[in-house]
């Protein structure tokens, strides 16, 4: 994959790092472990792994079946 061509504010990485810190606590609380979570979204391990590291951010939809896997609303994964 190619490098992006501008590097992304600090404020934004803050806030990628709230994110995934967000949905392991999360997470956690449901007692569910990554590969059970990324069963119930549809996607593989690693993709839950990587949303709670901050290395990729969730697309929409998949903001969406975290917060029906977590049984949260979508805007408890964002603030």
């Amino acid at each position: 994959m190619p490098a992006r061509r501008n590097v992304r504010p600090d404020w934004i990485r803050q806030r990628q790092r709230q994110l995934g810190n967000r949905i392991a606590d999360l997470r956690r609380a449901a007692e569910l472990s990554q590969e059970q979570l990324a069963d119930q979204m549809g996607v593989e391990r690693r993709t839950v792994q990587r949303y709670e590291n901050a290395v990729t951010d969730p697309r929409y939809a998949d903001l969406l079946l975290l917060a029906q896997a977590l049984r949260v609303h979508v805007t408890d994964l964002l603030n």
